[in-house]
């Protein structure tokens, strides 16, 4: 039977995966209590539904960073895609293209970008930066998504260091024979690793990752808007404002870094009050339902992110699930508002949440 939601995608995954590659997806850090924070701040809230709205017809379109979108939700960046299927991203790439969605690569992706462009010339692509310790090496690897069509570089500040994932850990997990991360090398230099499972991702954490990097990046970038991912805090965002960045990316990376840092959902209020609208937030963690998609609008944010909600679909069914994940959250949205008494996006706000 197909999956008639995110969490039947989910279950779908879990039985086609190897179980150490659906922990790795699934897992967060330590007791994964900000996992479970993050959908929990969703289901805290009730929607306070309008009446007697004309809702015949319904706009979900939204404009972000210059773009015109048909609708706010974004794949967030996610690593290794062919531990989740063998096309990898390239069907992600697909799939979010023919859904529509702005799909944003990450540093670890284990295809090279020129390929994934190639798998979906029409898709819109951002890219997700870690800084790989030395700004050489960060530098080259931003002008060649520049060079690959990239539409904005997406700074993730939220890594100086692997978060303690103790499913990876139990599992001793290991990258399959021939996956790897295509553009991210184990440096000489790096410091040894005191276990298999976290080998992985040493070339991507950014201990020395500061504010006055945001120059050089924003430099190598050659004009493309620069988002700062990982922020939960409202000094931050102002900080960042102040700075020039041209958008805040509401996240606490899945539960996966931090355990027990504030769900984002929860997060979101202080740092729309300390942006005051000057620029654009997107917020991910625990969206699951059209429902959690107004939620985060009414409360401040511009556009939302799934995370691990496409790996389950590209595990089930490549690109044709990746694709499906998306357009049932869209249609979710798609009939939330009008039950919920909002026409378009404009008419979401915070009076429509207890």
């Amino acid at each position: 039977m197909e999956p008639l939601n995110l969490d039947e995608f989910e279950d779908a995954a879990r039985e086609t995966l190897p179980g150490m590659t659906y922990d790795f997806i699934a897992g967060g850090a330590e007791d994964e209590r900000s996992v479970a924070a993050n959908r929990a701040a969703f289901a805290k809230r009730a929607l306070r539904n309008r009446a007697l709205v004309d809702v015949t017809t319904r706009d979900i379109g939204v404009r972000l960073l210059g773009l015109a979108l048909p609708h706010p939700i974004l794949l967030a960046p996610t690593a290794l895609h062919r531990v989740a299927h063998p096309d990898g991203e390239k069907a992600t790439a697909r799939g979010a293209a023919a859904a529509e969605a702005v799909y944003t690569v990450s540093t670890a992706t284990s295809t090279r970008l020129e390929d994934i462009a190639a798998a979906a010339p029409t898709g819109i692509r951002w890219f997700q930066l870690y800084h790989l310790g030395r700004r050489e090496a960060s530098e080259e690897l931003i002008r060649h998504a520049v060079d690959t069509g990239h539409r904005a570089i997406v700074l993730t500040v939220d890594v100086p260091l692997l978060g303690r994932r103790e499913r990876d850990l139990r599992n001793a997990f290991a990258l399959p024979a021939g996956v790897g991360m295509a553009h991210a090398y184990e440096p000489a230099w790096a410091p040894p690793v005191d276990d298999r499972s976290r080998a992985w991702a040493s070339p991507i954490a950014s201990a020395n990752l500061t504010w006055d990097d945001l120059g050089w990046i924003r430099a190598a970038a050659a004009g493309l808007p620069l988002l700062l991912k990982g922020i939960v805090r409202g000094d931050d965002a102002r900080r960042a404002v102040d700075l020039g960045v041209d958008g805040v990316w509401i996240s606490n990376h899945g539960g996966r870094q931090l355990d027990g840092s504030v769900a984002t959902l929860d997060a979101l209020g202080d740092v729309a009050a300390a942006i005051k609208g000057q620029c654009p937030i997107v917020l991910d963690g625990g969206i699951r339902r059209g429902t959690d998609v107004i939620k985060a609008l009414a409360l401040g944010a511009s556009a939302v992110a799934i995370g691990r909600p496409q790996l389950y679909g590209l595990a089930a069914a490549g690109a044709d699930g990746v694709q499906r994940v998306v357009e049932l959250l869209r249609a979710e949205l798609d009939l939330a508002m009008a039950l919920v008494g909002a026409p378009s996006l404009d008419a979401l706000g915070p009076d429509l949440i207890a």
